[in-house]
């Protein structure tokens, strides 16, 4: 089987839209063979949604979880979503957990630059991600401290929920403001039928969950959502 190198997919020249499959529609009883098959089918890199019970009405997964990911996948890159309330109590334990990215929410009760600082002294590019109601301007400050934007097209919580597609206007506006170097991530309700007006838009990191995990061919999957 083969794995992806050990480059940074975020700060990495890119010459193509990457695919990042979010594990919370794997199956968790099969989770590192889910894991391994959607990387040997081409996926460039792992999602992590991370869910407090209270940012988001769900509890997913912990540290734990994440550094036994790194352990079977040691080669691969796991790019960690915190949906949580207070980021800055998490990122320390993801990094040592083998987390290479860490994404945090503008809508946390953090400053966003304390949490910037935060995630670069634990060694992690950063992120940072909006929510479908909140204007794109709530992250214009920041922008340029973060190596990734992270526009959520559903409400956060649960996989499997359909495409907001009112998040485009943002996300274009988004897209315009980034440097070459930056990224530009789309998370919920990516799949085939979606995915085109994701990447018109300027997303050239696409999360996808069911549409993946869901379907009953990951390479071909894959290759359709990332486009020609």
């Amino acid at each position: 089987m083969s794995i992806m190198s050990s480059t940074h997919p975020i700060t990495g020249r890119i010459t193509k839209p990457l695919v990042a499959p979010s594990i919370l529609s794997a199956d968790f009883a099969a989770l590192g063979s889910d894991c391994e098959a959607t990387i040997a089918a081409g996926a460039d890199l792992l999602h992590l949604d991370v869910m407090d019970g209270h940012f988001v009405p769900n509890v997913t997964m912990g540290p734990a979880l994440c550094a036994s990911l790194h352990r079977r996948l040691p080669d691969v890159f796991l790019d960690v979503h915190l949906m949580v309330t207070a980021p800055t109590l998490y990122v320390e334990a993801f990094a040592k957990a083998g987390a290479g990215h860490i994404t945090f929410h503008v809508e946390a009760d953090e400053d966003p630059a304390d949490v910037i600082k935060c995630i670069r002294d634990a060694g992690c590019t950063v992120g940072i991600a909006i929510n479908p109601p909140t204007p794109w301007e709530s992250i214009e400050p920041w922008l340029s401290e973060v190596d990734l934007a992270l526009v959520m097209s559903v409400n956060p919580g649960f996989s499997g929920q359909s495409f907001i597609g009112d998040v485009l206007e943002k996300t274009k506006a988004i897209s315009q403001r980034l440097r070459d170097d930056q990224r530009l991530e789309m998370d919920g309700g990516v799949n085939l039928q979606t995915v085109s007006d994701c990447r018109e838009a300027g997303c050239d990191l696409l999360v996808a969950a069911s549409a993946i995990f869901g379907s009953e061919d990951f390479a071909t999957t894959i290759t359709a959502l990332r486009g020609a």
